[in-house]
């Protein structure tokens, strides 16, 4: 099984410390590994809300539409 590059996407084994297409350093350490899953995990839980807000601010755009009308 390979491992893609994160900045050229090219196949390395694993193990691989620095990448053989590009040949930049493809190391990470697996605390930032972690940090970077989590962060994912919150930015996708604020888009979430945020999507959440914009309907109901738009709910609430069309009510008092309708009552002005």
């Amino acid at each position: 099984m390979s491992t893609p590059c994160p900045f050229c996407a090219g196949e390395n084994a694993p193990s691989a410390l620095v990448c053989k297409t590009c040949a930049r350093d493809i190391a990470i350490p697996a605390s930032l590994m972690a940090e970077r899953d989590n962060l994912l995990k919150v930015r996708d839980n604020v888009r979430a809300r945020l999507a959440s807000a914009r309907e109901e601010l738009e709910a609430l755009r069309r009510g008092i539409q309708n009552r002005s009308v």
